[in-house]
């Protein structure tokens, strides 16, 4: 090749070419960006939970799981329900889960509950409804499952010992609180439950999941 082709090359040309040619490379790079981005976009949207991943967290009782409820009185009892689930990520599908049930008004509650009516850890939500007062079946220790223990008239947790009373006050054991009460509404002409997962090991009520 010859010198004066080498010299071509290496001429950087006028300040107009260069001009030119800085601002095509930066049109160029600049319109990369926007078309990665207008891929990102659609890409991270993809990834989020849908709209109604909030919209409905209350799973309706059926007659014959409503006609249990309804046989509850102050000794406790277990009620079975599909729990309905909206993850966001997946189909809506329905879980069995159930909770105890003693027959209590809010008046009851409160005499025998003060702590969830005190200042700072009120629930949002009535701990009694409908004539009933409904709790998790998850220790608030460590999260296990307790059962009412007839001959001893109190709940107990099989793996740490904890007892709570019917009215889920906490009688003995390593639990940090009492028993956590579940929201309880009539919608439609029928009852409807939340179902909350709640921190355990805390005395505080600090909600970790919603139905």
């Amino acid at each position: 090749m010859g010198q004066g082709h080498a010299e071509a090359y290496d001429n950087p040309g006028t300040p107009e070419e260069q001009s030119r040619r800085s601002f095509m490379a930066n049109a160029v790079i600049g319109l990369g960006g926007v078309i990665g981005l207008g891929l990102a976009i659609p890409l991270v949207t993809s990834l989020l939970p849908g709209a109604d991943v909030t919209a409905d967290k209350w799973s309706p009782l059926t007659a014959d799981e409503f006609a249990a409820l309804q046989k509850a009185t102050e000794k406790p009892i277990k009620v079975t329900f599909n729990l309905h689930e909206t993850d966001g990520y997946l189909p809506p599908a329905d879980e069995e889960q159930f909770f105890w049930a003693i027959k209590a008004d809010l008046a009851t509650m409160q005499k025998n509950r003060p702590e969830l009516f005190a200042t700072g850890d009120t629930l949002p939500y009535p701990v009694a409804n409908l004539g009933f007062a409904i709790f998790s079946p998850i220790c608030p220790h460590l999260g296990c499952r307790y059962s009412w223990v007839d001959d001893q008239n109190r709940f107990i947790c099989p793996c740490h010992g904890s007892q709570f009373n019917n009215f889920g006050e906490h009688l003995a054991g390593p639990a940090p609180r009492g028993l956590d009460p579940l929201p309880l509404r009539e919608a439609s002409g029928k009852a409807e439950v939340t179902w909350i997962e709640y921190k355990q090991g805390t005395p505080d009520h600090i909600v970790l999941k919603i139905g």
